[in-house]
């Protein structure tokens, strides 16, 4: 899983806090599920611009899960607005799924 950026730092800050958006469907993370595609920052503008996909086009908890995305990136980054793409290219397919998510799911 590699995870586009403009700011090495910020984006491991980010996405150790996206490790609590939880797939409920699956029971995994978003991060250890590869659904985060890239996390880019503007701090003139204070923003943070996300790219990601979700397991299907029609995932029953996308709403809930970006949702979260946005609250809790703006609560690790106070005073940062989110704007977030859903992207479904490439689509999300099991090998993006990291080891500790592998293991996790005993694939």
């Amino acid at each position: 899983m590699n995870v586009i950026t403009n700011n090495n730092i910020k984006c491991t800050i980010a996405l150790a806090a996206l490790q609590n958006v939880v797939d409920p469907e699956i029971g995994l993370n978003i991060v250890d599920l590869g659904l985060i595609y890239q996390i880019d920052f503007d701090e003139a503008n204070s923003k943070i611009y996300v790219a990601m996909t979700l397991t299907t086009q029609f995932c029953p908890m996308g709403e809930s899960i970006t949702g979260a995305v946005k609250r809790v990136l703006e609560n690790t980054f106070t005073g940062m607005e989110v704007q977030l793409e859903l992207t479904f290219d490439p689509p999300w397919s099991q090998e993006m799924i990291s080891e500790e998510g592998q293991k996790y799911l005993n694939q």
